[in-house]
């Protein structure tokens, strides 16, 4: 157990088989998530600091999104794609003075450095899981701004960084940031937000991200989407305008050919059994054949659960999608971001 898994149980946490404490109020933290303002627990990510040299050039030839353009205390959703185009993972690249930062799930954190570490080759670039040094928090609301500016200074712009002490926010948008602690200051800084706001795990934060339409790649979903089939673009976590990169071709043709036959969408599934990532949909067009996958699931506030699922657009058109067999759970669909229309 981490010092800081060891902050949260003092605090009443329980300790569960995953090593991610559960702090004991599921439905208040996930009313909190829906109508107040939340600080969660976002131990369940790792952290991998890319620095050297010719870092800027490596990770602008590796990820979906365009690295050049950062500036520093920027950031952006980006993307890593194998060479068929599929999505291996997506997470947050903050730029800062000493390098790059991906915050990206704990589960394919190892995979990712390994693999990208392989392209390094001659290039003046180190890859280092730094998770051990830095606590990640997620802090949400309406109030959350005002509460960010009194404790940092002000409140970032949307994609952009204010640090203070050693820590970090980054504004992912109006009302939702991360912020990154060094582990010794992060309890600290946990009580103080504490006051203002809903202690939560992972699935009110989760909740807020599926809201928002923001897919999280984890390894049971590795491989299984290009990042126009988990609306990635429209999030701004592509640039079509910057150089190669592995996969770039067909997701440069996906988007261009209008060939996409699959598509996200923001779904709620009623019953007790909690979507798991990875698991099938299945539809009306293809019978028996899945039809689609669960991205992510997580209880919601109402009841229920509430998932981001990439399935056939045919299926999404008719609504009749079911989770997990043909005759499963029916999906309903709640959301679907609209493409643009053009490139």
């Amino acid at each position: 157990m981490s010092s800081w898994q060891a902050f949260l149980v003092s605090r009443g946490a329980i300790p569960t088989a995953t090593g991610t404490p559960d702090l004991g109020n599921a439905a208040a933290e996930l009313a909190a998530a829906r109508d107040g303002t939340i600080v969660a627990d976002l131990s369940h990510n790792a952290l991998l600091h890319v620095t050297g040299d010719d870092a800027t050039k490596f990770l602008h030839g590796q990820f979906t999104n365009d690295v050049e353009a950062l500036v520093q205390g920027s950031a952006q959703w980006n993307g890593w794609c194998s060479a068929k185009g599929r999505l291996l993972a997506t997470f947050l690249l903050w730029k800062r003075a000493d390098g790059y930062f991906l915050l990206l799930p704990a589960d394919v954190a190892a995979s990712v450095a390994k693999k990208l570490s392989m392209y390094v080759l001659r290039s003046k670039v180190k890859i280092e899981d730094v998770s051990k040094w830095y606590v990640p928090m997620g802090f949400a609301g309406r109030t959350a701004g005002v509460i960010a500016a009194r404790e940092f200074g002000h409140t970032p712009d949307p994609m952009r960084s204010v640090q203070k002490d050693g820590a970090a926010i980054i504004a992912l948008d109006a009302e939702r940031f991360v912020i990154l602690a060094p582990s010794e200051n992060a309890p600290a800084l946990w009580n103080r937000l504490e006051a203002h706001a809903m202690p939560t795990g992972s699935d009110a934060w989760e909740w807020k991200a599926i809201q928002a339409g923001i897919p999280t790649v984890v390894a049971a979903t590795q491989e299984a989407f290009v990042p126009q089939m988990a609306n990635f673009e429209l999030v701004g976590g592509v640039s079509f305008k910057k150089g190669c990169y592995p996969g770039q071709e067909i997701v440069a043709r996906t988007q261009y050919r209008g060939i996409l036959k699959k598509r996200m969408a923001m779904a709620h599934i009623d019953g007790a059994v909690r979507p798991a990532p990875g698991q099938n949909v299945y539809g009306t067009t293809l019978g028996d054949q899945a039809a689609g996958m669960i991205v992510s699931a997580t209880p919601a506030p109402e009841g229920g659960f509430d998932a981001l699922v990439v399935a056939q657009v045919e299926d999404l058109d008719r609504g009749s999608l079911r989770w997990n067999s043909p005759d499963g759970e029916k999906l309903t669909i709640r959301s679907r971001p609209a493409p643009p229309a053009t490139a």
